[in-house]
């Protein structure tokens, strides 16, 4: 595991993410939902990145605008000038994930690469940043995962892409799966919470992963994770996450 960057991780666990800046507090993404989540003490924030047509990396989970601005069309079919005119619930601009990284140099990211036209910008942001150890690059794709990988001068934290995930569950040996998660420099499981057993827990950490769990909005569920051993969780709930943190004497702010 020597060759594995460990920058990402190395903060006391649990580690608390805010899931899009926080979307219980303000609109998902924005510049409002990220700085409320680093004035809580939040010293991890989950986002997700697109490009646009002309290269420039947004922090915007769907591929097209439609969703969630007042405009509409493909992020990737847009200019960076065109998608700057989007609001994000008629009242917030998209963020440039650049920014976002530049804004706190402490804060660290968990990048979601949501479409493969986002893997080259993102090299280029991290060589012009030199963020390499302030962030973890994760996808539903390994072949997005792979090719990102592939662009990348050095290596990242990387997350278990869902073949990943598969290959946890399967029951093969830990040191197997360390070996084989170690060469594609991938150091956590990030799972949804109705798949984080503490069996597959107890498999992740055996493979020498670190395990996030993804979406957590309730305060039992929390706990039960936290109890369960996950090192980190991830959550809309800005708020309830910190309180639920602090009365458990596991809050670890910025």
């Amino acid at each position: 595991m020597a060759d594995v960057p460990a920058g990402f991780l190395d903060h006391p666990t649990p580690i608390a993410f805010a899931h899009r800046g926080g979307t219980s507090h303000f609109p998902e993404n924005s510049w409002r939902a990220f700085e409320h989540a680093v004035g809580l003490g939040y010293a991890y924030l989950e986002t997700d990145a697109h490009a646009t047509a002309d290269e420039v990396l947004v922090a915007f989970h769907d591929k097209t605008l439609d969703r969630v601005t007042d405009r509409t069309g493909a992020i990737a079919a847009m200019s960076a000038s065109e998608v700057k005119a989007a609001l994000i619930a008629g009242t917030d601009p998209i963020p440039l994930l650049e920014d976002l990284v530049g804004a706190w140099p402490d804060v660290r990211f968990n990048i979601d690469v949501k479409d493969a036209p986002a893997a080259a910008p993102l090299a280029a942001m991290l060589r012009r940043t030199a963020a390499w150890d302030r962030v973890c690059i994760t996808s539903f794709s390994a072949s997005r995962l792979r090719a990102t990988r592939r662009l990348l001068d050095r290596p990242v934290c990387m997350a278990t892409s869902p073949v990943g995930a598969a290959a946890l569950r399967s029951g093969l040996p830990g040191k197997l799966l360390a070996r084989s998660f170690a060469r594609r420099w991938v150091r956590c499981a990030q799972l949804p919470f109705g798949m984080a057993a503490r069996s597959l827990i107890g498999r992740a950490h055996a493979a020498g992963l670190a395990v996030h769990v993804w979406t957590v909005n309730d305060a039992a569920t929390m706990r039960s994770l936290l109890d369960a051993g996950a090192d980190g969780i991830m959550t809309d709930q800005t708020e309830l996450l910190r309180d639920v943190l602090l009365a458990r004497g596991q809050w670890h702010p910025r």
